[in-house]
């Protein structure tokens, strides 16, 4: 008999896996502390303020419909979300999370023989994509942690499918400009698909986001992907949606499966998406705690990278070790050498309190290590 392993597609066993934060259970197993509530996570970059209140009044009226299957066409939210974004409901796909509409377009575009361009230190999850689709990647290097839209466009080659932008990018923390975007999009071609990932753009200042609707509305080879897992604190429902011309939409939609967006998801995004309390909020909370986190920072002589959202990657020299001694002081961060950055540590802005936490824990850790 035949191993599962040589029945496999051969190229899957060479696939890697993505690395989550780590839950606050595990580690607390792992590490025998005997209260949970003892870790703080801030790994993840989950909203320190918690659900929507507008979401989860919403969630508890809807309780006793779980039994029936949810919306397949989600036509409520699309138009709720249409509203909103001023664009035709036939341009969004909602989907599991922005993860499964990056899946989706993995399906829908790419393949053996194919490549995608991004920067080499943005989300993995693009990388991981490509290779289970059996295509190329091209990484170009970031400057000054920042995507170089102009390295990235001579990059494109002939095979080249999908250009993926993070912006905010993570886990740099850091964007590229209105202007910047404008240059890139006059100048790429126009049978690339340009990605753009704008999962933290809603913990901007509505002036200082980007306009890249503006593409879609036009009709160029343009994707805006939005998630409901940052600004929105719904990270534990896995709602997302893309924003394409109609065209893209249906091929996307074309390979999704059944019901990819449960029911209690859909009933949360719509109301969350009128919660501009919340994100008022949350943005406050960002603001302050990375001044919290820049000064701690210049306090211990750390080097850090600006950052405009809910999270700043700090150089601490080793940062698997630091990450490692970090959980044992009930602090869990994210290491970065998946990331070709072993030096630093990814770490979410939490309340208050969970960030001096981490910063007197930190301040041990490094003590510690000279």
């Amino acid at each position: 008999m035949k191993s599962f392993a040589e029945l496999a597609n051969p190229w899957v066993q060479d696939l890697v896996v993505y690395e989550p934060g780590r839950p606050i259970e595990e580690v607390a197993r792992e590490l025998g502390f005997t209260n949970p509530g003892d870790i703080i996570k801030l790994a993840s970059n989950e909203n320190a303020l918690g659900p929507s209140p507008l979401a989860v009044q919403a969630m508890r009226g809807a309780a006793e419909t779980m039994h029936l299957y949810p919306d397949g066409g989600t036509f409520t939210l699309r138009q709720a979300l249409a509203a909103h974004l001023d664009v035709d409901p036939a341009q969004i796909l909602p989907g599991t999370g922005s993860n499964e509409l990056i899946e989706l377009l993995g399906h829908a575009f790419l393949g053996e023989g194919t490549n995608i361009v991004m920067s080499r230190q943005a989300f993995v999850v693009y990388r991981l994509v490509a290779n289970a689709a059996r295509a190329a990647t091209i990484a170009v290097p970031m400057t000054d942690f920042r995507h170089d839209l102009m390295a990235m466009l001579d990059a494109i080659t002939p095979e080249t499918k999908i250009v993926f932008i993070a912006n905010p990018n993570n886990p740099t923390g850091t964007m590229v400009s209105q202007a910047e975007i404008d240059r890139f999009m006059d100048a790429v071609p126009n049978d690339v698909i340009v990605c753009f990932d704008e999962a933290y753009v809603e913990l901007l200042d509505p002036g200082q986001q980007p306009d890249v609707l503006q593409y879609v509305r036009a009709g160029r080879n343009v994707v805006v992907l939005r998630t409901f897992s940052k600004a929105y604190g719904l990270a534990g429902l896995r709602m997302g949606y893309a924003v394409a011309p109609e065209p893209c939409s249906a091929l996307l939609n074309s390979v999704r499966q059944p019901f990819n967006v449960n029911a209690m998801a859909q009933v949360a995004a719509r109301a969350a998406l009128a919660d501009e309390d919340h994100i008022e909020r949350t943005r406050r909370l960002v603001s302050d705690g990375i001044a919290q986190f820049e000064a701690g920072f210049k306090a211990l002589g750390l080097a850090w990278v600006p950052t405009v959202v809910n999270f700043v990657l700090v150089e601490v020299g080793a940062g698997r070790e630091t990450f490692v001694a970090l959980q044992k002081e009930g602090v869990i961060t994210r290491p970065m050498d998946g990331y070709g950055l072993p030096g630093h540590i990814r770490i979410t802005i939490g309340t208050r309190e969970e960030n001096e936490k981490c910063l007197l824990a930190l301040a041990r850790v490094m003590e510690d290590s000279k």
